[in-house]
């Protein structure tokens, strides 16, 4: 069993022996709907049938409660599957209608952890696509996931969840940003176009969101580009995604590195750095097909906190 060295281990008994191991491959976050410290849902634990892997309070005090190699019992049908794999479970102190966001050192607590847990099991940095996809989810995210449908976590998390928790996991985990200190309040951008655009194959293609132009210096910023191809994409398409700079004219551009996926659906780009001034932040893509046929984007998407520097 694996213990996180920055959480309180409040080991529960007998499930921590007794329930079986799993091999983790998602991570779960949950709302309590109460406003309980650790040691309350430490207590509320050992009175249920229930559990979760962690506990976290609003002021950042973070507990462990089994080991993240064994079984716990909080998310229904991810709890352990057939083949052994299961879910890492993380609960939070809410207030009573789960309604509330997290608090700054909520935020901070769960970013270090999930990082943490990519590099401890090699869970990988995406949102679950499915109920049994590996990578990272919220508890309503999918109903196989509860027993009989849940809100949890409310609206204000989830949204927290998308642009500036799982951005900041991606972040930190990829060594892109240093562990937040009182950080100030982020600006959040949550941008989409669901404008039908032809991909050449092979051909690079800026794209645009409500404009090309994602950022204007200087700013710093964590944001997140999702894609949706067309299901006709080529099973063995190249999809490539790159970030980039250039000047306020467009020109002069300086290209990060080349993000590489295949095939239809989703796919997601992450970026975390700093727009000096007098710079423009864009994205391009390309799709590159065996056949040289068009790839057919439907639906883009882009997220996440930035701050004016």
């Amino acid at each position: 069993m694996a213990w996180y060295p920055f959480a309180r281990k409040l080991e529960l008994q007998p499930e921590s022996d007794g329930q079986p191991a799993i091999r983790p491959t998602q991570v779960i976050l949950h709302s309590i709907a109460a406003p309980w410290s650790v040691d309350r849902l430490f207590e509320y634990w050992k009175s249920t049938s229930l559990e979760s892997h962690f506990g976290l309070d609003y002021d950042g005090d973070l507990g462990q409660f089994i080991g993240t190699e064994t079984r716990a019992d909080a998310n229904a049908g991810a709890n352990r599957r057939p083949d052994g794999t299961g879910a890492v479970s993380i609960e939070t102190a809410s207030n009573t209608r789960a309604s509330d966001p997290w608090t700054g050192k909520q935020v901070e607590k769960l970013i270090a952890l999930g990082s943490w847990l990519h590099h401890r099991h090699g869970i990988p940095l995406r949102v679950c696509r499915s109920a049994s996809d590996p990578g990272y989810g919220y508890h309503r995210l999918f109903a196989d996931w509860s027993v009989s449908g849940t809100a949890c976590p409310g609206d204000a998390r989830v949204s927290q969840f998308r642009n500036v928790v799982f951005p900041g996991i991606v972040a930190r985990a990829t060594g892109q940003s240093p562990p937040l200190e009182d950080p100030d309040m982020p600006s959040m951008m949550n941008e989409s176009n669901a404008v039908d655009v032809s991909l050449r194959s092979g051909v690079w293609t800026g794209l645009a969101f409500t404009d090309a132009v994602l950022h204007s210096g200087p700013r710093r910023h964590s944001t997140l580009v999702h894609l949706l191809f067309a299901d006709s994409t080529h099973k063995e398409a190249r999809i490539e995604g790159r970030f980039y700079l250039t000047d306020t004219t467009g020109g002069n551009p300086s290209a990060y590195l080349t993000v590489t996926g295949k095939g239809p659906g989703g796919h997601q780009f992450q970026c975390s750095a700093d727009v000096p001034g007098g710079r423009h932040l864009r994205f391009e893509v390309r799709a590159t097909t065996p056949d040289g046929s068009s790839v057919r984007l439907l639906h883009r998407v882009l997220s996440g906190p930035y701050w004016a520097l």
